[in-house]
């Protein structure tokens, strides 16, 4: 009989390699359980909303605005607050107007319309955050939606340019609505018209499914008493684009705003515009968004403040 072979050994390093790879395995299973144990844990339930929403019904007058951050939570914000929201605060060219900003958020999110304001009031219930957020609010002196109604418009178009509230960049907003012909201008000219200290507007383009079947872009041109003042073109992915530009106190400007859709397939080229004349306070000014005759830097806006 022949004797049985010996069975070579497995040393110490060698055994502690290949448990290696079981020991992954095992953490990463711990980890998957912690975390799915965890997931949902700093989400509000609806008891901390109702709470929330309780107190700042308690304390909230008209006309000041209610936000929600992060963006994705505004649907829950609504449900909760929405009667409080009207269309022109929802649909709003910016928050600047509003002297005071309630703010509902969760995961420690800031609002975008928080931007250098002061909290006056801050509590917290369960995970959602409420702030009172206030700021001195500009003059304004005009509104070009709201005064749209005395404007005169020339140029080649699809249907009449209107005030509407169209979608623009996902998000509502009221606007100055204008469908230029392919590759033609349109312009709206606003007679006698009190500036301040400054101009601000938003330009983009409406509907979603004309921005996805149609790729061109199109062009806003601002002109003050004849002289260009900005140079706006956006895009399909440029949501709602700021502009903004110094301006000496007026009584009786004539500004102009020329909307054109660039190219000639630029067919139902949607341009919504909003723009307001105002003055101060000092920190909301900012730079110029371009020098005269000068197209500014491209680039999505899409939170106002």
């Amino acid at each position: 009989m022949s004797e049985p072979r010996p069975q070579p050994s497995v040393g110490p390093k060698w055994a502690a390699f290949g448990l290696g790879p079981a020991l992954l395995v095992l953490v990463i299973a711990l980890w998957e359980i912690w975390a799915a144990a965890r997931a949902g844990a700093d989400v509000p339930g609806d008891e901390d909303w109702t709470a929330a929403a309780a107190a700042v019904r308690a304390a909230h007058q008209p006309g000041e605005l209610i936000v929600f951050a992060p963006a994705w939570i505004d649907p829950v914000g609504r449900h909760h607050l929405g009667d409080l929201i009207p269309i022109e605060q929802a649909a709003r060219m910016d928050a600047a107007r509003y002297a005071v900003v309630w703010e509902l958020s969760i995961r420690a999110a800031e609002a975008a319309e928080a931007a250098g304001r002061r909290a006056a009031h801050e509590q917290r219930f369960g995970g959602v955050r409420v702030r009172r957020l206030v700021r001195e609010p500009p003059e304004i002196h005009t509104d070009f939606v709201a005064e749209f109604g005395r404007a005169r418009v020339a140029g080649p178009s699809m249907g009449r340019a209107r005030v509407y509230l169209e979608e623009v960049g996902f998000t509502p907003r009221r606007c100055v609505r204008v469908e230029p012909r392919p590759d033609q201008t349109v312009t709206i000219t606003y007679p006698g018209v009190t500036l301040g200290d400054r101009v601000v507007g938003y330009v983009g383009l409406a509907d979603v499914f004309t921005r996805r079947d149609v790729r061109d872009p199109g062009e806003l041109v601002v002109s003050v008493d004849g002289v260009e003042r900005a140079r706006i073109r956006v895009g399909i992915d440029d949501g709602w684009r700021r502009f903004h530009f110094d301006t000496d106190p007026a009584a009786a400007a004539e500004v102009s705003f020329a909307a054109t859709a660039v190219g000639a397939g630029a067919r139902q080229r949607q341009i919504c515009f909003a723009a307001e004349a105002r003055t101060g306070p000092p920190q909301s000014r900012l730079a110029p968004t371009a020098a005269p005759g000068q197209e500014p830097p491209a680039g999505p806006q899409e939170r106002p403040q």
